[in-house]
């Protein structure tokens, strides 16, 4: 079935279309597009109207635009419009109201995309789910995953982001959503905000489209929980929280493994067991949120606890991989844990942590190395030297064997390191690559942590680059 039709897009936007179509899924890059998208040409760091042609000549079924660009046949088939993103907005509204699936947004200074693919996973068991593609959560993100789902979905899992005041709250009146999560609250975006205060307000802005009768799934161990209460009971939602020191979902007890976390818990009084297939207190308390969030969709938490335990963390947020060094030699390899995409104070501890619970038993001075390679924390705001500094002193960090760091703002947590941990310091992600492999031997365990645009993602590819990877 198609997605969208000619006739429907244009009742959507308003638009005009000369020549009727019917498109199968909705692309912004000509570089992903499929035969049969809608290429929707948006105006950011490029023009989209300059990649029409070749949208149209890779098969795409039609292009929104404002304008016929040059090059482009008059018979082509395009949806005109005044303003391409309005229209894609228009869109995803016209998608959200034809479809009667149950709607989950979520947001959060740390975990928002690890869970909302924890959701993706486990509802993908009980319904036709949609979600959110990588980090589509702005203000093109949102509407653009509203506008590719389709009708008949049953659950629908939207992540909704912010860098600055005022952004949360038109996505949630724009996805309108059955049930909000918001996975915690935390230092980030410091520059915006003048305060956690601040920020939670904000997240708490995502009760702002909720429908009539909705529930609010809260962190309960936040210390800015109150504020978060206080936007859903005035926003009349069945409040349930998760956490440490939640009544409803609480995590007790968790053991971390080589490669599992075994959780601990009680779901609504009764005791439970759960097993990830990965390591992170912070993935097993959104766990626990994950489960809240089923149950007030009206799913199964009893088959998502189960169900939990087939998803992997994304790219970037904190993925395992073993990479090797030579195929011919089982012993000849190392392990790297990729979480490159972003950094926060909340989420670097977290990440220090599962890096220092790696194996510990076998951790001796001449067994493997816990190595970590830390890139700058961003929009921290005035207070970012201090905090990069304090990083030194994680309890964490402090049991590991090498620390390296990545950019001017990591230069005030490496002179505040330890000399015996104390490793390399470069400006810049790329100049860690002249001699890189003699920063790593067989046994050891890496981690890449930083803010996206510290760029040391480029890190991840060099150690890549060493060997052949593969997930544990």
């Amino acid at each position: 079935m198609a997605l969208w039709t000619a006739f429907e897009a244009q009742a959507a936007t308003g638009g005009y279309c000369a020549a009727p179509w019917e498109a199968y899924g909705v692309s912004i890059d000509t570089r992903t597009l499929q035969p049969g998208d809608l290429f929707v040409a948006l105006t950011a760091a490029r023009d989209g109207h300059d990649f029409v042609a070749q949208a149209l000549e890779k098969g795409a079924a039609a292009a929104l635009v404002e304008r016929r660009p040059d090059g482009v046949a008059e018979t082509a088939p395009l949806l005109i419009v005044p303003d391409v993103l309005q229209a894609l907005i228009d869109l995803g509204r016209a998608a959200r109201a034809r479809c009667a699936a149950k709607v989950l947004a979520v947001t959060g200074s740390v975990g928002k995309t690890s869970t909302k693919e924890m959701l993706r996973t486990v509802l993908e068991f009980q319904g036709r789910t949609h979600a959110s593609v990588a980090s589509y959560n702005n203000h093109w993100g949102v509407p653009l995953t509203l506008a590719r789902m389709p009708a008949d979905t049953q659950f629908a899992i939207f992540e909704i982001g912010m860098n600055h005041p005022g952004e949360i709250a038109p996505l949630s009146e724009m996805v309108q959503p059955h049930v909000v999560m918001i996975t915690t609250v935390a230092p980030a975006h410091m520059e915006a905000f003048e305060s956690l205060e601040g920020i939670a307000r904000e997240k708490a802005d995502i009760v702002a489209g909720l429908m009539p009768g909705g529930a609010a799934i809260l962190p309960a161990d936040v210390p800015t929980i109150d504020i978060l209460v206080q936007a859903a009971l005035a926003k009349g939602a069945t409040i349930v929280g998760f956490g440490e020191t939640a009544d409803a979902f609480r995590l007790t007890a968790l053991e971390m493994h080589h490669d599992v976390t075994v959780i601990q818990a009680r779901l609504r009084g009764a005791p439970a067991v759960l097993r990830l297939n990965t390591l992170g207190r912070h993935f097993a308390v959104n766990a626990m949120g994950v489960l809240a969030a089923v149950e007030a969709l009206s799913g199964d938490p009893t088959r998502a606890a189960v169900d939990l335990f087939r998803w992997h963390p994304p790219a970037g947020r904190g993925r395992r991989e073993t990479v090797s060094l030579d195929p011919a030699d089982t012993n000849a390899y190392f392990e790297l844990i990729d979480d490159a995409y972003n950094a926060n104070p909340a989420s670097m501890a977290a990440a220090l942590e599962v890096l220092a619970a790696s194996d510990r038993q076998e951790q001796t001075r001449q067994g493997p190395r816990r190595i970590a390679i830390l890139g700058d924390m961003l929009e921290l705001g005035q207070e970012e030297a201090q905090i990069h500094a304090q990083l030194a002193g994680n309890n964490h960090l402090l049991t590991l064997d090498v620390v390296h760091c990545v950019g001017p703002r990591m230069r005030a947590c490496y002179d505040a390191l330890p000399a015996a941990i104390r490793g390399r310091w470069v400006q810049e992600a790329q100049e860690l690559a002249s001699g890189l492999g003699e920063l790593i031997a067989p046994g050891d365990r890496v981690l890449v942590k930083g803010s996206l645009g510290s760029k040391v993602s480029l890190i991840v590819d060099l150690i890549r680059n060493l060997g052949h990877r593969s997930q544990p």
